[in-house]
């Protein structure tokens, strides 16, 4: 009688969905009048356009959009595009190069896109670590970032690519990382940009280790105890609650011997979590888990709230009046007592769950791999299918789909390999409505004495002679803003140059690439009272004061203006220069016959492909050159190379050929060339990229050390679709030492 009263009821308003997991970020919508049935060939079909995609759309502001990629062999690249949710008319779309990545082509697009209705803009991560900020109603991008070539942005064969969360003026964006200084160690770490700018304004890593480096676990947000929480599950395995404007770690919950994929849902003072690896005390595999999440510190042992042994390794819970919905690997829907964790009842919807559920007008919306799109009706002892349909490909194949489905303005909305899809009532009149936004309980009001110091922009890239603008804000212990602008005394560690009494760095124009921080220095002085209880000296009047000092800092690497030349001799052998980039910890200065070089040994964890930067993400229209040496251990060859602006040179040792390419996985405008060179043989190497009559020309030469350049190129390669910018480094495959040294990158302007 309640469903059909339900079905009876008139619709509601329609509402936004700018979250993948919808606007109180769930799974959950509000609407009724939604559709139980449709069919590809027409029923409650509204509109289909043509897509290739593996994510969840967003849709606000009247626009329907997703990630995907698009194109065959030589033209392959990944895809942000816009659709009016209406009509299904694409209003833009922004295709952009894939490089410096294993990723293969049918994981390409992986991460959703994230919308903020207050801006109007959405947030992308690509697999290959390019960030975009694009503003929705245009296209036009408002801001972007290679985090490869920024952080070290370390990706993976598995392609598994988060998706940003907006919380309040921040966008958190988490991935695996390797640079310089205290992100020198690879390590999952959180991260919030300030939205509007993409400005760093804090990092976070609370994990100490690092199972997995591919993950997709979005994080989610909460209040508790007064604090506004963070919470996201991490590489190493566990699941964390970090200050959401500070980033300073509050509690920790190891969950798993692998990386978490799946989203946290939270519900007061609740996170539900899951996954599908090896359990930390258990031999079986996965757990579906709810955590208090009022503790501090390591809580794994102390704040379980329940168990249950489900294997869910990529869908993320849904929750609904008190129900927990959960799709396991095998594509089972778990009904769940928030509560209790009494097990209530599952349903088979499929064969491989990876979508997560979705739950609006008594009904749950599922899609499943194998193409099927899937509406149950859930009851107190079970669930009923109420339509299960099929898409398949145009050549026969059924269609995969790893994303959910979107619900807005009446509608249903999802991407696929076959194509974007809109179902509803065709005779419900459109409308366009902002979404109510989750309410938090209240943090209550900061308190009187600053506990942390955050130097904006947290992280930054400068050359020699640039100034940047630093400000300081400072926060309560509870991570809540103090209004009063903070008076503080500035330091440079590392650094040339100077900086000022408000924060205004300036890099002397003869300093060199290195890497530093800017420190801001406070001291905290409070007195004894009723409503905050100090220790320290008693002072000539009887009050009691205490002093203490808070330190705050942001990271700066200079790269020095081009020609840049580096022969190794001044880096002591164990070490690199500071100022490399990316899996630093694969290539170190050895001495070799009395010469200091660069090596990379074979990696012991048999991983043994890696690049390196050694200049400015913004670096375009240049020439680096350098000499190789790949050796031979038994019947183990190494690849030794070079990069300019995304693309890779490199002598692959056992095929005996040169090589130029731009993705290692898909070979994407790969050339090579019969090639056979010495092992334990020094060669030069020369590496250029330019452009001719709109197309990428680039241009590569090999010769044996010492002897004369040759005048003609080794190798020219054309790409349609050029990159033109990207930091110089070096590239290779060691399951056998590879060498390299007297590195030189000229200027072709």
């Amino acid at each position: 009688m309640l469903v059909l009263a339900l079905a009876a009821s008139p619709p509601t308003a329609a509402e936004d969905w700018p979250n993948w997991r919808g606007p109180a970020r769930n799974g959950t919508s509000a609407e009724t009048g939604l559709i139980s049935s449709w069919s590809v060939e027409g029923e409650n079909l509204i509109w289909r356009q043509d897509f290739t995609g593996r994510s969840t759309p967003v849709v606000f502001d009247g626009r329907v959009c997703a990630s995907g990629r698009v194109g065959e062999g030589i033209t392959r690249q990944e895809l942000v595009a816009c659709f009016d949710a209406e009509t299904g008319e694409k209003l833009w779309e922004y295709r952009f190069n894939v490089y410096h990545t294993s990723v293969p082509w049918n994981r390409v697009g992986w991460g959703s896109v994230t919308g903020d209705p207050e801006t109007g803009y959405i947030y992308h991560q690509g697999v290959a670590g390019w960030f975009h900020c694009f503003d929705s109603a245009t296209g036009e991008i408002v801001w972007k970032r290679p985090f490869i070539e920024e952080f070290g942005f370390m990706e993976g064969y598995g392609g598994r690519t988060q998706t940003a969360l907006v919380d309040e003026d921040r966008l958190i964006i988490t991935f695996s990382n390797t640079s310089w200084g205290p992100e020198g160690r690879p390590l999952h770490r959180i991260r919030a940009f300030d939205k509007r700018t993409g400005e760093q304004l804090w990092v976070s890593q609370p994990a100490t280790s690092q199972a997995d480096k591919n993950t997709q676990s979005t994080p989610n947000v909460m209040v508790v105890d007064g604090q506004r929480l963070v919470v996201a599950g991490n590489g190493g395995g566990g699941i964390y609650g970090v200050q959401a404007r500070t980033g300073k770690p509050v509690w920790g919950f190891q969950l798993s011997k692998r990386g978490i994929n799946v989203s946290v849902v939270t519900d007061g003072d609740r996170v539900y979590g899951a996954h599908s690896e090896e359990n930390i005390d258990e031999g079986n595999m996965g757990r579906v888990v709810a955590i208090d999440a009022t503790g501090s510190g390591d809580v794994t042992q102390s704040h379980e709230a329940w168990r249950l042994p489900i294997g869910s390794g990529f869908p993320s819970p849904a929750l609904h009046d008190g129900i927990l919905y959960v799709a396991d690997n095998s594509a089972n829907l778990h009904a769940i007592d928030a509560e209790s964790g009494e097990h209530l009842w599952e349903v088979n919807y499929g064969r491989v769950g990876k979508a997560s559920p979705v739950v609006a007008d008594g009904k749950i919306y599922i899609t499943e791999v194998n193409g099927r799109v899937v509406i149950i009706e859930p009851g107190e002892t079970g669930g009923k299918i109420l339509d299960s349909e099929l898409i398949r490909t145009p050549d026969g194949r059924d269609a995969e789909i790893y994303g959910s489905v979107a619900i807005a303005y009446g509608r249903i909305y999802f991407a696929t390999e076959e194509g974007i899809y809109c179902l509803g009532d065709k005779d419900r009149s459109f409308e366009v409505a902002a979404s109510e936004p989750g309410v938090l309980p209240k943090e209550g009001k900061p308190g009187v004495n600053p506990a942390h110091l955050q130097i904006v922009p947290a992280d930054v890239h400068l050359r020699p002679g640039a100034s940047q603008q630093f400000s300081v804000r400072a926060y309560d212990a509870k991570g809540r803003r103090l209004s009063r602008q903070p008076e503080v005394k500035w330091d440079l560690d590392g650094l040339k140059g100077e900086i000022s009494k408000d924060g205004l760095l300036t890099v002397s124009s003869e300093s060199g690439s290195l890497t530093g921080r800017v420190t801001a220095r406070m001291t905290v002085s409070t007195r004894d009272s009723a409503s905050q209880l100090t220790t320290g000296a008693t002072t000539s009047a009887g009050d009691r004061r205490d002093e203490s000092t808070i330190l705050g800092g942001a990271r700066v690497r200079v790269a020095r203006h081009l020609p840049i030349s580096e022969d190794f001799e001044g880096v002591e052998v164990g070490a690199r220069p500071g100022y490399q980039m990316a899996y630093g910890a694969r290539f170190a200065v050895a001495d070799l016959d009395g010469n200091k070089v660069m090596a990379k040994g074979p990696s012991p964890v048999k991983i043994h492909r890696h690049i390196t930067f050694l200049g400015h993400p913004e670096d375009a229209d240049y020439t680096i050159q350098g000499d190789v040496m790949a050796t031979k251990e038994g019947r183990k060859v190494g690849d030794v190379g070079l990069i300019n602006s995304g693309y890779t040179m490199e002598l692959l040792g056992a095929y005996q050929t040169l090589q130029v390419r731009s993705w290692q996985s898909e070979l994407r405008m790969m050339q090579q060339i019969d090639f056979p060179f010495e092992y334990g043989t020094w060669y030069s190497m020369k590496l250029t990229v330019g452009e001719q009559d709109g197309k990428g020309l680039i241009r590569g030469k090999v010769w044996p050390k010492g002897e004369d350049e040759p005048e003609a190129w080794t190798i020219t390669v054309e790409d349609p679709l050029p990159i033109r910018q990207g930091a110089p480094g070096l590239s290779g495959y060691s399951p056998a030492p590879i060498y390299y040294d007297n590195i030189k990158i000229m200027s072709d302007r």
